[in-house]
């Protein structure tokens, strides 16, 4: 449970009767992945989410969170452990219904992570270039965000889309005392 004034919020890992409201999250950020690739989201993207991984991390590192308020999946978290170095968490995905935006959840769950993430002494994501909301938010929690990449030819294991433009590298760098 997280503490959010005033709401029920439950974070814990997907399990297969979460397909469905997971196709459902997805398709209610349309905003996220028109920014991210210029495409809406598809039914692959949700299959995705469960074997996707950066290059060179490995399968057992991958952490999927859903969050759920009031028995509804309102959010979702896609992170990795032990990448790009040993000991940092690298977050590909983390969304949030449009409901559930500007209620203070988001902030509540990245904060509650990064006080429950241990030693940790890097935390990275990257957001979509020029996609405001985003980069406030990374810039709210600490995050320092680099300048745009360039699109790569083939982002990932996957194909670049019709307007799929560079990111944003954003990085925490975690102080612990």
């Amino acid at each position: 449970m997280i503490d959010v004034p005033g709401e029920r919020v439950r974070v814990r890992e997907p399990g297969p009767a979460d397909e469905g409201p997971l196709l459902t999250l997805f398709g209610e950020c349309e905003d996220w992945f028109l920014a991210a690739t210029g495409l809406p989201s598809g039914p692959g993207d949700v299959q995705s989410l469960f074997y996707a991984l950066p290059e060179g991390a490995r399968p057992e590192d991958k952490v999927l969170l859903v969050l759920e308020r009031d028995g509804a999946v309102a959010g979702l978290v896609d992170a990795v452990r032990n990448h790009p170095e040993p000991g940092a968490v690298a977050v590909g995905l983390f969304l949030l219904a449009p409901w559930a935006r500007g209620r203070g959840l988001g902030r509540a769950l990245a904060e509650s992570l990064l006080a429950r993430a241990g030693e940790v002494p890097l935390v990275t994501a990257t957001v979509p270039a020029g996609w405001r909301c985003g980069e406030r938010f990374l810039e709210h929690l600490g995050f320092t965000l680099h300048a745009p990449s360039p699109t790569p030819p083939e982002p990932g294991n996957r194909r670049p889309g019709p307007g799929e433009g560079g990111v944003r590298r954003a990085e925490l760098r975690v102080r612990r005392g």
